[in-house]
């Protein structure tokens, strides 16, 4: 597994109130302990201390501290994927996502904080003694409502807030929030008493706090105190034996959902399908009904924002500079229950279901288009959703069919976005619900097919691939059978069987041209075929193809497939005896892929960048064989996390053994394992940084002045065993 950045704990968006004693308490547990449980009621800022926490003693792990969102996995399924994915590790391997995420923790010194996790405590609590026991660096803070009984755990109960007069924190807390919703707001000597009042019938927590002074825009602090003694006191029931600030809690909450009125009321509970954030888009399409105008909707979104129940997420990275929303966990989770309560529960999950089906078509046509990055941030930022919809297509009786398409449709994402092993688990398990031969089966089997391969998994691929041949066969789907031919071609290239490789090839391609197909699947053949010829030595014909996939991905402005072309160009160019063009294309192979996080073309860039720093200048002067051993040790890295290195084919493998030939020339063993030890341990973030800075003024200074990619025609075929080529 690769690394991203040194952390990711979220930014605080208000202020910070109180809480010293909890805090120098849970760094003395986190001195002492490897796993801190902060447990206490929803509510009562478990996150906000637990984050807190985190940052106050993130300077003792240098590998960072990363924050993971438990409250946005419904699905225990693919807890592991979350935990990988907020790592900011691309889930490539053909090995079961806990193996892999295991073996990446295992050398790490890191802070998890497992933040909301009281809904999977029995799925989490094995996986977080296993993590433990295999990463003697580990440490885990989670917050949860519970315990989550795992041996060394060591807990912090966090209380409300003290609330026992107009100098506690709790009045500071409240005064603090409404000072941000009411810019007129004061605390003074005459209304401490009444704002202490109300903190002491809220009982200090923290977000009841925060939702009565959310309500301070058409109230007063009197009218609220009031209206919690009479009118609502009935919300405090429920459950006898809960504790009162439980019942508490779920006044405040209850009293704000009668404050809003019976639209807000209703979208309010309609939101709670979501998990994770949202868009306004997304809201008027699965909430709206003959009972709630979709021409309504924004206004009432903006009252349940005004009204804190809904949070606004400013999203610098959206390339329409959207909005997003979220619900407070605890506020889904009472939204929820109405909706659950309701005749309309299913209706909301099929529309939730049916949009996000409708996202994930629409970014499969513009994956073929100049909105390429942008689709991969889109469906990106929809992962959570995405999920519930595939889970909720999973469980529901008579959806099976909708799981394989919308399963299927996400290849683009599943492959070109780096989450190879979780679209596997998807696939395999709509699969296994719905063996007919469907359309939607036969492109789910070859999807499934082409993500074996690239995890260099050939015993799960060829079986599938040739099913799903069988089967257009037998239904006479001509578009089936050229994608299962194509990708029965891409195993036997990384199986070395280049004659059969071009076989497969040509077929597909004929299946493709009959068909009218053209697509960025379409180019990736095309593509494939040109290094198959070139793995034959057969480079004029190599040449060809390449030439045609640059033109198709300027022509459609496609690029994802063009970065894959950029390595053969690069090779080609350094063959070619211009390594500074085969640089040039080489940091654009990798900048590109870096982009989409597709970590098996990022990977063949680096190893490319490696060979060329190992290649010595048009003056005569020696590689810098010390990079080229780091950046084959971060190579190294980035293998384990997609699968089998090169695919385990000696073709692909021909790069790599070269610049290890030419190290083993220059330095010593102490020399290069040294420097292949160091680049190992280097975040990916910073190994595309080094590999892009100074791109220009470092290949001007070494090998004359560098040319763009489009500055002449460099598009080669590659040759056979690289060794001895070039000195």
């Amino acid at each position: 597994m690769q690394r991203g950045s040194s952390g990711n704990l979220p930014a605080e968006f208000t202020g910070f109130v109180g809480r010293r004693t909890e805090l120098a308490e849970a760094q003395r547990l986190l001195r002492m302990s490897r796993l801190v449980t902060v447990v206490g009621p929803g509510g009562v800022g478990k996150s906000r201390v637990g984050l807190r926490a985190a940052a106050m003693t993130a300077h003792r792990f240098p590998d960072g501290v990363w924050h993971i969102d438990c409250a946005t996995v419904t699905d225990p399924a693919v807890l592991c994927h979350t935990v990988a994915e907020a790592l900011r590790l691309t889930d490539g391997t053909a090995r079961p996502v806990r193996e892999v995420l295991l073996d990446f923790l295992r050398s790490r010194r890191l802070l998890l904080v497992l933040d909301g996790c009281e809904h999977l405590v029995e799925q989490l609590a094995p996986t977080v003694g296993m993590m433990l026991a295999a990463a003697p660096g580990l440490h885990v803070l989670a917050t949860s409502r519970q315990p989550l009984e795992v041996a060394g755990e060591h807990l912090l109960p966090l209380a409300p807030l003290p609330a026992d007069g107009p100098h506690s924190d709790a009045v500071a807390l409240f005064a603090q929030r409404a000072a941000a919703v009411l810019p007129t707001f004061r605390l003074t000597e005459g209304s401490s008493a009444a704002i202490a009042t109300l903190c002491q019938r809220l009982d200090g927590i923290p977000l009841a706090l925060e939702l009565a002074a959310g309500r301070l825009r058409v109230l007063s602090v009197e009218q609220i105190t009031q209206r919690l003694d009479d009118r609502f006191r009935v919300l405090t029931g429920g459950c006898r034996t809960a504790l009162p600030r439980h019942q508490t809690l779920r006044t405040a909450i209850g009293w704000s959902h009668e404050l809003c009125t019976p639209h807000e009321r209703l979208l309010w509970a309609r939101l709670s399908v979501f998990v994770g954030a949202f868009d306004l888009e997304a809201v008027e399409y699965v909430c709206a009904g003959p009972d709630l105008p979709a021409e309504d909707v924004l206004d009432l979104l903006s009252e349940l924002v005004a009204k804190s129940i809904v949070l606004r997420e400013d999203d610098p990275g959206a390339a329409d500079g959207a909005l997003r929303y979220r619900l407070l966990d605890t506020l889904r989770e009472y939204g929820a229950q109405w909706l659950h309560d309701s005749a309309t529960e299913l209706q909301l999950q099929r529309r939730h279901r049916d949009w996000y089906l409708g996202l994930a078509t629409w970014g499969e046509v513009e994956w073929f288009s100049p909105r390429q990055l942008e689709t991969s941030v889109r469906t990106e930022r929809a992962h959570s959703n995405l999920r519930a919809a595939l889970e909720y297509c999973l469980v529901e009786p008579g959806e099976e069919q909708l799981a394989l398409f919308l399963a299927g449709t996400l290849w683009y994402f599943w492959i070109g976005c780096g989450h190879l092993a979780e679209g596997r688990m998807w696939l395999d398990r709509a699969l296994a619900l719905a063996p007919e031969p469907t359309d939607a089966r036969a492109k789910a089997l070859w999807v499934t097919g082409y993500l074996a391969t690239l995890q260099g998994d050939l015993p799960r691929a060829l079986p599938v691939l040739e099913e799903c041949r069988q089967q257009a066969l037998e239904t006479g789907d001509d578009r089936a059978l050229a994608y299962a031919v194509h990708r029965q071609g891409c195993a036997a290239l990384i199986g070395d069987e280049l004659d059969r490789a071009v076989e497969l090839f040509d077929e597909a391609l004929w299946h493709y041209d009959q068909l009218g197909e053209l697509n960025s699947n379409v180019l990736m053949g095309m593509f494939e075929l040109g290094l198959a010829h070139s793995f034959r030595g057969e480079k004029a014909t190599a040449a060809t193809w390449m030439a045609k996939v640059r033109g198709e991905c300027e022509r459609f402005g496609e690029q994802w497939a063009y970065a894959y072309g950029l390595f053969a160009s690069a090779l080609s160019a350094w063959t070619d005896d211009d390594p500074a063009l085969a640089l040039s294309h080489a940091r654009e192979c990798v900048r590109l892929n870096h982009a989409f996080r597709d970590l098996v073309g990022l990977v063949l860039g680096l190893e490319l960048v490696a060979l060329i720093a190992a290649t010595p200048g048009a003056d005569g002067e020696p590689g810098d064989l010390h990079e080229a051993a780091l950046l084959q040790g971060a190579a190294s890295a980035v293998w384990r996390s997609v699968g089998t290195p090169l695919f385990g084919s000696s073709n692909f493998t021909a790069v790599h053994d070269e610049c290890a030939r030419r190290i083993r020339a220059g330095l010593t063993e102490e020399e290069s394992a040294a420097s292949f030890a160091r680049g190992a341990e280097l975040d990916l973030d910073t190994v595309v940084a080094r590999v892009l800075a100074g791109a220009d003024a470092a290949s001007a200074a070494r090998y004359g002045k560098a040319q763009r990619p489009h500055d002449r025609e460099a598009v080669g075929a590659l040759r056979g065993p690289l060794a001895g080529q070039r000195e």
